[in-house]
């Protein structure tokens, strides 16, 4: 492997360590003081992506890394992007909670710790009837594996940071958990606090006392407990940040049936070469692009361009790979494999839109820079001040420790993920799902909301929506033998006709004689009738009458696909099938208008069709965007926001994974495809697109829950550090106050479950 990048070389690297935004910040200060770096870090993915000028070593990255206290590595260079999708959750959890399925279980293991020993401690100091004669001794044993292997996480990355000169929201809960333990063990050894028959009287009074009779291990241990559940429920939320890219790649065949010599052989498909010919059965997918050099199908290829209608291959069309083969016998030769395929150009996209998106500075992480080196000055000033006025050093320490830990950040800890917890609860119920903090803020600047319209907006499958017949023949009669014949065939519009049949009359009678015409359609005996179905009638059949020529014209003017019906020679009827329109749509189109957002169509779908869906659902034809391929989705939305918009996606299939990760906010149907769902920062587990307003509204309300929290969290300590720092505030009552505060906070969140 070279060290040395050539000119304007793009650099990724993996970070680990990361524990807050705040770390993202600080890797990426120092790279981009480096010469000839320009970098940027994200906390959510836990990478950092760097462009490097002629001359600039990738060691001399990774050794910048480092010494800022982190740890950076290059992807692994044997596979293409999936590796960077399965390790990016690492940094994001830092050592304790990783992107692997087991790598939460040690920090749920320490805040299980913490919370089966803390409540008991806590319990027994702010409950005087539940103090017993040397209670104080199995408090101590109770908070001390607290304060060690529990708050480990803090404790490690305060020293950490200490050596690199840097304080954050470790540091004080490191500071504040070892102040409160330490004077703890002083009272009980060497103050009188360790005496038999020792009561902790619970007194909200300001009387300024020497302190060595109280303990506080129930701060130190609670302090621990409140912040490791906050950090466990936000690595939970980021566990998924890479999973975009898992689902998108494993959504590709994994194993293909080759020629060789005649003899089919099945291989893993990373044995697949450019220039292999392959089989695809029906109902299998096609295992990478290529083209056809044998039979004709119709290939659903509605995963990856949105196009509703399953397109029909023969020999020495071009096929996609991952799309579904859903009629005859493909043989098909491949001409790209693995990471130039357009799956893999699609998951490269992916990646790149969420690199790209800024990762989310939280309020808490933003302030903590001067919040925390002002506590600790704050507390050091107490202590020096005390000391230098007074002779009573118990006094100076007593009131420095009640700044510590009146500071101590548990509400602002617990002020973003109980809010979450309950606003992503009370979403689980309404059929809506957040994925972290991160997506909160960008719920109440959006403007503009972009719909896919396969799937989303529309159902996603072929459905029959009219049947027209001449003046001598009746629907039913039309029903009961075209459901017949294509009940016979596989193909999705064949479906569409015989669902309708089946719903419509039940059993249907059998077919004989079945046959596929490539390229016009199928026919068979049904009920002694030479019955035909197919787009255009057989050269040898009489021309359609003017009634039904005039409503085929108008169907695929609307942009819907027709099948014509004749038996004996004559036609017919007419079938309109089209992806039909989601009942709801409508709704939910004027729903989000009442938010003040502009709905705009986005598809791959022809422009006909794009634009009769649109006047349906009330979508100025202004705002419909038709044609667009994966690729062109996402730049739409960038132009969008280059506009000065701020963009929400809506959709469902594989298509929109990277426009999804590209838009301010995702919202994906839970009925779609996992790379979506993934890609996404907002699911819709219903599919239902009227759940599209209710979840901007929950975010926007769970957002000002959290704003409000950290308002609290803030407004507290700001008026209570004072009254600490005069020695107005014992140790103790400066814990009460501190659990009284995020008693408030999770009040205060718990109100979101009447969110209607």
């Amino acid at each position: 492997m070279t060290t040395q990048a050539p000119a304007s070389t793009e650099v990724d690297l993996r970070i680990g360590g990361m524990t807050c935004a705040s770390c993202a910040a600080r890797i990426e200060k120092k790279l981009n003081r480096m010469e000839g770096v320009e970098a940027t870090v994200n906390y959510a993915t836990g990478k950092a992506r760097a462009v490097v000028a002629d001359g600039v070593r990738i060691a001399d990255l990774v050794a910048t890394v480092e010494a800022t206290g982190y740890t950076a590595a290059l992807p692994d260079p044997d596979t293409a992007r999936a590796p960077s999708a399965r390790s990016a959750g690492a940094g994001a959890q830092g050592a304790e909670a990783g992107a692997g399925p087991d790598e939460l279980a040690p920090l749920r293991q320490r805040l299980a710790t913490a919370l089966a020993l803390a409540v008991p401690v806590i319990a027994m100091a702010m409950v005087p009837a539940l103090q017993f004669d040397n209670w104080q001794w199995l408090s101590l044993t109770l908070a001390a594996p607290v304060v060690t292997y529990a708050a480990w996480p803090f404790h490690r990355a305060a020293w950490t940071n200490l050596k690199h000169g840097a304080a954050t929201m470790d540091t004080l809960v490191s500071l504040g958990t070892l102040a409160a333990f330490g004077w703890s063990l002083w009272a009980l050894f060497l103050g009188h606090a360790g005496m038999p028959g020792m009561r902790h009287a619970f007194e909200f009074s300001l009387a300024r006392g020497d302190g060595s009779a109280d303990i506080y291990l129930e701060a130190a241990a609670g302090i621990v407990a409140f912040v490791l559940a906050g950090r466990y429920f936000e690595a939970r939320a980021k566990r998924t940040a890479g999973a975009a890219l898992t689902a998108l790649l494993e959504l590709g065949a994994k194993d293909v049936t080759v020629l060789r010599g005649g003899v089919e052989v099945r291989l893993p498909i990373a044995e697949l070469a450019p220039g292999m010919r392959f089989v695809v059965r029906p109902g299998e997918k096609i295992a990478t692009d290529g083209t056809v050099v044998e039979g004709s199908s119709a290939v659903d290829a509605s995963m990856l361009t949105g196009e509703s209608v399953p397109v029909e291959v023969t020999v020495g069309d071009t096929v996609t790979g991952a799309t579904l083969n859903a009629g005859g016998r493909l043989v098909v030769e491949a001409t790209h494999v693995g990471a130039d395929t357009q799956l893999a150009r699609i998951a490269t996209l992916v990646e790149d839109a969420q690199n790209g998106k800024a990762a989310a500075q939280r309020l808490a992480d933003r302030i903590s820079a001067v919040f925390v080196p002002t506590v600790i000055l704050l507390a050091l000033t107490t202590l020096t001040t005390w000391l230098l006025t007074t002779d009573n050093p118990t006094q100076a320490f007593t009131a420095a420790v009640a700044v510590l830990i009146i500071a101590c950040p548990c509400a602002l800890g617990l002020a973003t993920p109980t809010a979450l917890m309950v606003g992503t609860g009370r979403g689980a119920q309404l059929g809506i799902l957040i994925k972290g903090p991160e997506v909160l803020e960008t719920t109440r600047r959006v403007d503009t909301v972009v719909l896919d319209k396969t799937g989303t907006v529309t159902t996603g499958r072929m459905t029959l929506l009219a049947v027209h017949t001449t003046h001598d023949t009746t629907e039913t009669d039309v029903l009961r033998l075209a459901g017949a014949l294509e009940h016979a065939s596989e193909h999705p519009i064949a479906t569409a006709i015989t669902t309708a049949a089946t719903q419509r009359l039940g059993t249907l009678p059998p077919v004989h004689d079945f046959h596929n015409l490539p390229g016009l359609g199928v026919h068979g005996t049904v009920e002694g009738h030479h019955v035909t179905a197919g787009r255009h009638t057989h050269p040898d059949h009489h021309p359609l009458p003017p009634t039904l020529a005039a409503a085929r014209t108008a169907a695929e003017t609307a942009g819907r696909t027709t099948v014509t019906i004749t038996w004996d020679n004559t036609p017919r009827a007419v079938l309109e099938i089209a992806d039909a329109v989601k009942p709801t749509s409508a709704h939910a189109i004027t729903r989000l208008r009442a938010l003040g957002l502009r709905p705009i169509l986005l598809t791959g779908d022809n422009t006909t069709a794009a634009h009769t869906v649109a006047a349906e659902i009330g979508i100025d034809p202004t705002d419909v965007i038709a044609e667009v391929l994966p690729q062109d989705k996402a730049d739409t939305i960038r132009a969008l926001q280059h506009q000065g918009h701020t963009v929400a996606m809506i959709g469902d299939g594989v298509n929109d994974a990277a426009a999804l990760a590209t838009a301010d906010l995702g919202l994906a149907l839970g009925t779609g495809t996992d790379a979506a769902i993934q890609a996404a920062d907002l699911t819709l587990v219903s599919g239902d697109l009227t759940a599209a307003p209710d979840a901007i509204r929950l975010a926007r309300t769970t957002l000002t829950t959290i704003k409000g929290n950290l308002a609290w969290a803030f407004g507290y300590n700001l008026a209570a550090l004072p009254l600490a720092a005069t020695g107005l505030l014992n140790p103790m009552i400066a814990g009460a106050t501190m659990a009284f505060s995020s008693v408030f906070v999770v009040g205060n969140s718990l109100r979101l479950r009447t969110f209607r």
